[in-house]
C-alpha cells in the first residue's frame, strides 16, 4: 500500500497549525510536501512482502562451485538500517548483523539487505524488527540456525527525556541451532571484533 501523500500533506499542515506556526510562512511553504516525500520514504516498506528477495536461491551442490559447500556460518556484518519508532515516530538507526548455517541452498547477500531494508521500513520498534528478520529468513531460507543482532541508537533515547546522546540498544534474536547461546558464541565473537569503528 502506497502512502497517501496528500493526506500527509494536509495533516502535516494541520499539525504545524497545531503547535502555533503558520504553514504558510516562507521556512514551511514546502514541509508538507517534504514531509510526505519522506514518509513515503521511510514507510515503504508497509505492506510489501520482506519474504520476496529470499525467492531466488543458488543450489550449492549444483552450482558454479560445488566444492565449496559451506560447513559453518554465513555471516553478514554491518548493515546499515534506520526505522521509525512506532511509540513516538522518532528514528532509530544502526546496524544489523545476521548470520545463517545454510543447508543446501543459499542466497545472494543482497537478498539478506532487503529483507532488513523493507522491515525496517515501516513503523517498527527494534525488538519486533529484529524478530521479523530472524523468521523471515528462517522461514523461508533452507536455514538449520538464524542470528539477527541489532545495535541502534534511539531518537526517543538520544533526543528525549534522559537525552543520552550515546546509548544504544542492543537485541538479539535466534532461530534453530543459534537458540542455544553455546551455539552462537563464535559469531557474537566474530560479530564484536569488527565493531571498533561502527556509529
Amino acid at each position: 500500500m502506497a502512502v497517501d501523500g496528500a493526506r500527509v500533506e494536509r495533516l502535516t499542515r494541520e499539525l504545524l497549525e497545531a503547535i502555533g506556526e503558520d504553514p504558510e510562512r516562507p521556512g514551511l511553504r514546502q514541509t508538507p510536501a517534504r514531509m510526505a516525500e519522506l514518509y513515503a520514504e521511510f514507510f515503504a516498506g508497509v505492506g510489501e512482502d520482506a519474504a520476496a528477495p529470499l525467492a531466488r536461491t543458488i543450489s550449492v551442490a549444483r552450482g558454479p562451485a560445488p566444492e565449496t559447500l559451506p560447513s559453518g556460518a554465513v555471516l553478514l556484518r554491518d548493515i546499515r538500517f534506520r526505522s521509525v519508532c512506532e511509540h513516538h515516530l522518532l528514528p532509530f538507526a544502526g546496524h544489523a548483523h545476521i548470520a545463517y548455517l545454510p543447508g543446501e541452498q543459499v542466497v545472494g547477500l543482497g537478498a539478506l539487505v532487503r529483507v532488513v531494508e523493507i522491515l525496517a521500513a515501516r513503523p517498527q520498534v527494534q525488538e519486533r524488527l529484529g524478530e521479523q528478520i530472524a523468521d523471515t529468513i528462517a522461514e523461508h531460507l533452507d536455514t538449520r540456525g538464524v542470528l539477527v543482532v541489532l545495535d541502534a541508537a534511539h531518537g526517543c533515547v538520544t533526543m528525549r527525556g534522559g537525552r543520552q546522546s550515546e546509548a544504544s540498544t542492543l537485541t538479539i534474536a535466534a532461530r534453530g541451532e543459534y537458540s542455544e547461546p553455546v551455539a552462537r558464541q563464535e559469531i557474537i565473537a566474530l560479530i564484536g571484533a569488527g565493531g571498533e569503528g561502527r556509529r
